[in-house]
């Protein structure tokens, strides 16, 4: 086909443009890939950074959110106790219950005075059934569990675990009547230094909270790991002293400074049995908070964005 010199000039112009163009843009992307490769180590902190500082907001957003996740904590145990006659009050039953049969095996097993060994058995266990067992538990099922919930609604992610914060704390208050029981019926009072056991549950709050974040991130993408956590559970409460005391081992009781539950559990359960925890078991019980802190919310904010995905 013939084309006329005025539109051969025409095209012989944006020809030579757009060769202009491909060959800038080559360039242009020639110098992004190169940059990229100069600084891929650089990128890979901030990248870790403003994760990090995402998930931060994520949990300032829950946390102003206070008020629906103490709705939601109070709506999960009615609708766990929905039709029953006692209702919530089954929870203190049950552990008074657990606590008079195993106290009363156990004291003769080990051949204890039952006044001095129920008292530290029933706080013991309180604190393991709902401190240890119940918010792992609960915290392997935080974003799972509320998979409805993430989906119908954009929330922060952070709410799930002050959710479950809130139902472990209502636990806690039902069960902590067992204890009190015990006390009163034996005229035992833990005197001042109980009041130490107040910045230890402090602690345990925080710990539950980052502990929803971990497991919950976990759980959520792997779903052998709530077996995995609850067979290392049960293995760990034989370890730990709750039905049995560190005076039992004798000189060989060093070796439980090694194990994260027996200090934090000691940093609670010392002042409410009238002894003050030692420096130690302080700062052991501090140092695995704050590596659960930290352990947290890496995995929380490594993950954050493709929770909705997994569940």
């Amino acid at each position: 086909m013939n084309v006329p010199n005025g539109h051969t000039d025409v095209l012989t112009h944006e020809h030579d443009a757009t060769q202009a163009l491909a060959d800038r843009a080559d360039f242009v992307v020639s110098d992004l890939l190169t940059a990229a490769a100069d600084h891929d180590e650089d990128a890979e902190p901030v990248i870790w950074r403003s994760r990090i500082l995402i998930a931060l907001e994520d949990i300032g957003r829950g946390l102003r959110l206070w008020r629906l996740a103490v709705a939601l904590g109070w709506l999960d145990i009615k609708l766990q106790f929905r039709g029953s006659s006692v209702g919530p009050l089954w929870l203190t039953l049950s552990s008074a219950i657990m606590v008079g049969a195993m106290g009363g095996i156990y004291s003769r097993l080990f051949h204890l005075v039952l006044r001095d060994y129920l008292p530290y058995l029933s706080i013991s266990m309180i604190l393991w059934q709902v401190g240890v067992a119940g918010v792992t538990q609960d915290a392997c099922g935080c974003f799972t569990r509320a998979a409805d919930s993430i989906r119908s609604m954009r929330l922060p992610f952070s709410l799930q675990a002050l959710r479950m914060l809130v139902r472990s704390g209502l636990t806690f208050s039902y069960n902590i009547v067992v204890p009190i029981g015990v006390y009163a019926i034996f005229g035992l009072l833990p005197g001042f230094v109980g009041l130490l056991a107040l910045p230890a549950l402090v602690i345990w709050a925080l710990n539950a909270f980052a502990f929803a974040l971990l497991l919950g991130s976990l759980c959520a993408r792997f779903r052998d790991v709530p077996q995995i956590i609850s067979s290392a559970i049960q293995i760990a409460f034989y370890v730990t002293p709750i039905i049995w005391n560190v005076q039992q081992l004798g000189a060989r009781g060093r070796w439980l400074i090694f194990n994260p539950f027996y200090s934090l559990l000691e940093i609670v359960r010392a002042p409410l049995t009238g002894s003050a925890p030692s420096l130690t078991i302080w700062a052991v019980a501090l140092g695995v908070s704050m590596t659960m802190w930290a352990a947290g919310l890496l995995v929380f904010s490594r993950s954050r964005a493709r929770l909705a995905f997994w569940i």
